[in-house]
């Protein structure tokens, strides 16, 4: 790519270029879940950068095979398996003092899928309180770059030490309203180097190549920072918000095809259409109407698909400080609505948004359960779940930081500065009044009732 002399870069310059992020790491192989082709992983310093691992697909002799290893009644898949919290915790507990090691339908949670219901049923005289999670299971198996998936379906199967991390953000006690979500941002001297950087190679290098400029970009902006709230950011929770955020932003800026025919913010971004310091953040927040309550608070459904693809404009100032941008930025509004639109079919092709999903459900459950003292009625204290000396999930590196990646391509007269945001996730506004959905028909309440009664000495059923 060649800019033609006498165009100085930011007023003229026909070339868009846009930074992003390069994540990843080393994990333990009992533990990565996260990493795919085109997948990311955190080396042991903190640093993010991406991974590509072949996958031999799932062939006949290897589903067998993941099915065959499983016990006989998790071989087939089923609409409605039912968990029960503290027996499932007690079962974390023994097998940990036994020293075995947690078995793995445990650290599966019996393969479910989804979590569609949570059940209440409080503790009455002599007998004990439970919490039941319920929703779609199958056998599983664990795919090239070690996440686990459903075998009928590909469905990521939900995990414990997600369903740990939560609870420990909402455990019982005085609810807290808490945020839960992670952030990658450029530094602001990062940006003040870009900035100086791209109005000096217009007086300087009228003939800079645009590798030239993704260079000197590239290194102006030095790496950029991850930061992590309400969880661990040394948990797999963590691990799968910052992929999917990461991710979410190299499609948007054309360094990773979408998974789904639709167009994305490279491919919308007109010349005029946006400010020459503009910064594109793009965030993911839930769809909080994702909450159908009993009448009686006892249960709820988790409706819908959970998860938003948000827009907020900002531009850059010469001194790299960031303020709200003046007007939207049309081909933003245009990406965010689409990803939206299609997160179904974008989460069914590619795992980590439909684990992006689970994780904010896994976030409404654990909300829902303290707001309504679940645990309190259920008798349920989540000791060791809530315990990381009892049950760890701290054990994968912290992301820290991450390095610049840039994507150029020629475009119209402008050129365009990073692109920042995040995962946002406050489940506590799932459960505020004008958010939730009621059981007009009453169907949550039967459910319910159809789940009250508990097979002796099993933490799951179907």
């Amino acid at each position: 790519m060649h800019i033609p002399p006498g165009l100085p870069i930011g007023l003229r310059a026909a070339v868009v270029v846009i930074a992003a992020w390069l994540t990843l790491a080393t994990v333990p192989e009992a533990r990565a879940q996260f990493a795919s082709p085109a997948g990311v992983v955190v080396d042991a310093q903190g640093v993010l950068r991406s991974q590509s691992v072949a996958d031999p697909g799932l062939t006949k002799e290897r589903r067998m095979a993941a099915i065959d290893a499983l016990p006989g009644n998790l071989r087939q898949p089923t609409p409605l398996r039912k968990v029960a919290l503290s027996r499932l915790e007690a079962a974390v507990a023994k097998a940990a003092a036994d020293g075995r090691g947690i078995p793995d339908e445990i650290e599966k949670l019996a393969g479910l899928t989804r979590v569609h219901y949570v059940f209440v049923y409080p503790a009455e005289g002599d007998t004990p309180g439970e919490i039941v999670i319920a929703g779609p299971a199958e056998p599983w198996f664990t795919d090239a770059a070690g996440r686990v998936l459903g075998v009928e379906t590909r469905a990521p199967t939900v995990l414990l030490q997600d369903l740990a991390a939560a609870v420990r953000c909402f455990a019982p006690g005085q609810p807290r309203d808490r945020l839960v979500g992670c952030s990658i941002d450029p530094k602001p001297e990062g940006l003040q180097a870009m900035q100086a950087f791209l109005r000096q190679t217009g007086r300087v290098n009228p003939r800079a190549t645009g590798a030239e400029i993704v260079a000197g970009m590239k290194e102006a902006l030095g790496t950029q920072v991850v930061s992590v709230q309400g969880v661990s950011p040394a948990t797999h929770f963590a691990h799968v918000m910052v992929e999917a955020d990461y991710r979410m932003k190299l499609i948007g800026i054309g360094l990773e095809p979408p998974p789904v025919p639709m167009k994305t913010w490279i491919d919308l971004a007109a010349a005029g259409g946006v400010a020459a310091n503009a910064l594109q953040r793009w965030y993911f927040v839930p769809d909080y109407q994702c909450v159908r309550i009993a009448e009686d608070d006892l249960a709820i459904e988790l409706v819908g698909e959970g998860v938003r693809l948000c827009g907020a404009d900002e531009v850059v100032m010469p001194d790299g400080t960031r303020l709200t941008a003046n007007r939207a930025d049309k081909a933003s509004t245009t990406f965010t609505e689409s990803f939206t639109r299609l997160y179904p079919k974008i989460a069914a092709r590619n795992a980590v948004y439909a684990q992006l999903r689970s994780l904010v459900d896994l976030a409404v459950v654990a909300a829902y359960m303290q707001e309504h003292d679940a645990y309190g009625k259920a008798g349920w204290a989540a000791e060791t779940l809530c315990d990381e000396k009892a049950y760890a999930v701290e054990t994968l590196p912290a992301p820290r930081e991450v390095e610049t990646a840039i994507n150029a391509v020629w475009r119209g007269n402008r050129l365009l500065t990073p692109i920042g945001g995040g995962v946002t996730i406050h489940p506590r506004m799932a459960l505020d009044p004008p958010n939730l959905l009621m059981d007009e028909k009453g169907e949550v309440g039967a459910a319910h009732a159809a789940a009250s009664q508990l097979p002796a000495d099993v933490w799951y059923w179907d």
